[in-house]
């Protein structure tokens, strides 16, 4: 069995434009999605049939309100004008949810390990589970980058394999 890879920036565009209705611009980011990222995080961990715990996901909240707001037709000055200290609104958490979920696709390819969202974790409701903080500092295989959802601003996504 193979390992779960890293996706390609153009799946990953493709897939979040795809699903948010919105052109989507992926870049390199020359910095990446800790658990010290201001103001918050919002962190999807993906698993195998197993429960193993293979990938993070983390956005920072200005992302996570850009795709959470797109997805539900919300204005952009709505979804980002909930950005700040503490958490998300609940309905923007569960549309980024839906965001993360779907990403999953990018990670079942070929022979890799077939993964499902497991958990999703706002750092603005409660401190990052211990093993996802520290999975977001590791050196590991990741891709850091900027997405910038058209009309509804940018913010950082880190893709971090076990």
């Amino acid at each position: 069995m193979a390992t779960t890879p890293l996706p390609p920036l153009k799946e990953l565009r493709d897939l979040l434009t795809m699903l948010v209705g919105r052109d989507c611009e992926v870049a390199l980011a020359d910095r990446s999605v800790t658990p010290a990222t201001e103001p918050g995080v919002v962190a999807g961990v993906y698993v195998t049939q197993f429960l193993r715990a293979e990938v993070v996901v983390a956005l920072d909240t200005y992302l996570a309100a850009a795709l959470g707001g797109a997805l539900a037709l919300l204005p952009a000055r709505t979804a980002l004008g909930s950005v700040g200290p503490g958490p998300l609104p609940e309905t923007l958490l569960e549309n980024v949810s839906e965001v993360l979920n779907v990403v999953s696709a990018l990670f079942n390819v070929g022979d890799a390990p077939h993964l499902r969202l497991e958990d999703v974790h706002d750092s603005g409701a409660a401190l990052l589970p211990a093993d996802v903080a520290s999975w977001l500092r590791s050196y590991g295989p990741r891709l850091d980058v900027r997405v910038d959802v058209r009309g509804y601003g940018d913010g950082l996504l880190s893709i971090v394999l076990r």
